[in-house]
């Protein structure tokens, strides 16, 4: 039994399938379909059924699963105890966020990764929550880093949970007017709402908490993308819904304001995830070191 055998294994487990668990590893589907073929030999078992071009693990299978995840975990857990820690990063990154995360967080946090791994190849990409979890069961990226709801899956490993204050902002002569007093949220509908698109994580809090009232909102301006909303409401008067992170630079600046409404006091909370099945590597965990806010 070897080890690439194992790992092609929970591969195909993964993918349920032979051809993408081949692509993903870069090997031809034959070799693949070779190596479980050895492996379910020496086993003396079936680990897979077989029906046209889906596959699925069988109850033999899935109680091996459960065994190679550990076997490979304990390989990759050993080799990493004798490597040194100062031992140069070298390795690849591929990281899945948001757009608003990645406009607002990880330019700070790759510059300072940057510094202290400067051989490791960092690839982002942007997507929606479940774009990204989509890509992460698929093994296409290493973590994802997302904001939203806590997010739980025994699929899933999280690496990091963090609350995000999420707040209404005004432009800065809206937010004058504002001032002063706090306001219910269905005072604040006749103003114009500049937000993202309605299957977007923050939306979907928002129109939670007015359908809770019995209301709705018409946007005046709908976007997926926070960073655009924020120079909109900076030329023009209006409100928006979006995390302080995103919002902190320009309210500081005089820019924006924040409008305080006593009936909507929301949290998300920033996660980092990885499959499972995949191995958290050195560069995965410095990167979410990087990530961890520094405790006062």
């Amino acid at each position: 039994m070897e080890l690439r055998q194992l790992t092609t294994f929970v591969r195909v487990a993964q993918f349920q399938s032979f051809s993408k668990a081949a692509a993903s590893l870069g090997y031809s589907q034959s070799a693949v379909t070779v190596q479980i073929r050895l492996l379910e030999e020496e086993l003396g078992v079936r680990l897979f059924d077989r029906m046209g071009k889906r596959v699925s693990l069988t109850g033999q299978g899935r109680v091996f699963q459960e065994s190679a995840i550990g076997i490979i975990q304990d390989v990759n857990r050993a080799k990493q105890s004798l490597a040194g820690a100062d031992e140069v990063l070298r390795g690849q990154l591929h990281i899945g966020t948001l757009e608003s995360l990645c406009y607002a967080r990880l330019p700070g946090i790759i510059r300072s990764f940057r510094v202290c791994h400067p051989q490791v190849n960092v690839q982002i990409t942007t997507g929606i929550p479940e774009e990204l979890i989509s890509k992460m069961e698929r093994g296409e990226l290493d973590i994802i880093y997302i904001l939203d709801e806590p997010l739980y899956n025994n699929s899933w490993c999280k690496m990091l949970e963090e609350p995000e204050r999420v707040v209404v902002v005004a432009s800065a002569a809206l937010g004058k007017e504002l001032s002063g007093r706090p306001h219910k949220l269905t005072e604040l509908l006749d103003k114009p709402f500049y937000l993202t698109e309605r299957d977007a994580n923050y939306r979907r809090l928002l129109d939670r908490r007015l359908a809770a009232f019995g209301q709705a909102i018409t946007p005046a301006l709908e976007s997926s993308y926070a960073s655009f909303l924020l120079r909109v409401l900076e030329e023009t008067e209006g409100l928006t819904f979006l995390p302080w992170f995103l919002v902190e630079e320009p309210v500081r600046q005089g820019k924006l304001s924040v409008v305080e409404v006593s009936d909507l006091q929301a949290v998300m909370y920033s996660q980092i995830f990885y499959h499972r099945d995949k191995w958290a590597t050195r560069e995965m965990e410095e990167f979410v070191r990087f990530c961890t806010p520094k405790k006062a």
